[in-house]
């Protein structure tokens, strides 16, 4: 039999600890209106772009095809580069209106619509096959979900621990021994970075096996970019979780973070296009690094010179978080 009495007295306690920690219940109103306010911003307008169109040198707006509502014309002045683009999914549809031709990728979705919708307005233009193996979807995905994965388990994975630990009064018996600051952090992301990498990894060389992706790069510069990755991001879970004594706020801290890379860093799909703001937006975020980097590797068989940009950006921010954290870092 369940006591009211003490269903009662347990429901009320926990609704006082939750109040009075008025940092935690104050992130739960004002998180959702922030990423409520973000995703209108980003895809608040109706007349929503449903095709990407690479146009080179510039559409004619006589044509039917071009007044139709929800493309996104994206005038193109290298055409080469553009049918690179077209292979690997930032353009649905590619033409060229001075020579009357288009490009598009078989295995892309949006392309096959597309072209049926230029096809039924217009009977000029001539299909070309793109030059080289096209890249599928999944090819083209796969390094976004891989760094994705590494997001979550790096910044819950350790962003929550420590504020457990802390809440828990772990924290308050290990100031008491030797143990300095810097070696309790360093402890944590060494262990939290072998875990990440083997799972990481693990579903890499397996899902390669069945499925072969597309690698055009080298395996060891592709580990050695995904392991400086994971180091920057478990260094921004020891950041948010320095000082953070709430699991419910450093639940919305790390939210916080999560969101904006998984919408903003190429993830699911390409920023070409996009407001030059996001684009800028995007280019402060970890992962739309690791992604970049990762996705050259593999597709474009980029070496570590090329995407130097990438990890030069990651190491600068795994040291700024790392000093940040270890600086503000307090034991209860």
């Amino acid at each position: 039999m369940i006591s009211a009495k003490h269903f009662k007295a347990v429901f009320m306690a926990r609704n006082r600890e939750f109040l009075r920690d008025r940092s935690s219940w104050a992130w739960n109103i004002i998180f959702p209106v922030l990423l409520i306010a973000g995703l209108a911003v980003m895809f608040g307008n109706d007349n929503r772009t449903v095709f990407k169109i690479g146009a080179y040198p510039a559409p004619i707006e006589s044509e039917p095809f071009f007044e139709l509502s929800h493309l996104q014309l994206i005038e193109i002045d290298d055409l080469d580069e553009a049918i690179v683009k077209i292979q690997r999914h930032q353009y649905d549809l590619l033409i060229d209106t001075q020579t009357k031709r288009y490009w598009v990728n078989d295995s892309s979705p949006n392309g096959y619509f597309a072209e049926q919708l230029l096809q039924a307005n217009s009977t000029e233009y001539a299909r070309e096959v793109t030059s080289g193996r096209e890249v599928r979807y999944v090819d083209w995905v796969l390094p976004g979900i891989l760094g994705m994965n590494m997001m979550f388990a790096c910044l819950f994975g350790v962003g929550y621990v420590i504020v457990r630990y802390r809440k828990s009064g772990v924290l308050k018996r290990l100031k008491a021994t030797p143990l300095a600051a810097i070696e309790f952090l360093s402890a944590q992301v060494a262990s939290r970075l072998w875990l990440v990498m083997a799972i990481t990894l693990s579903v890499f060389f397996g899902t390669h096996y069945f499925l072969d992706f597309t690698m055009h790069g080298n395996y060891l510069t592709l580990i050695f970019v995904l392991t400086i990755g994971a180091i920057a991001l478990i260094t921004l879970g020891l950041l948010v979780a320095s000082r953070t004594a709430s699991e419910e706020l450093a639940g919305g801290l790390l939210n916080l973070f999560t969101w904006p890379m998984m919408i903003m860093s190429g993830v699911w799909f390409s920023l070409e296009g996009a407001h030059p703001f996001v684009k800028t937006a995007a280019q402060i975020l970890p992962l739309t690094h690791i992604v970049d980097a990762a996705r050259a590797i593999m597709i474009d068989g980029a070496t570590l010179f090329d995407v130097s940009g990438n990890v030069a950006f990651l190491i600068v921010f795994t040291v700024a978080c790392a000093f940040i954290g270890a600086k503000t870092f307090r034991w209860d």
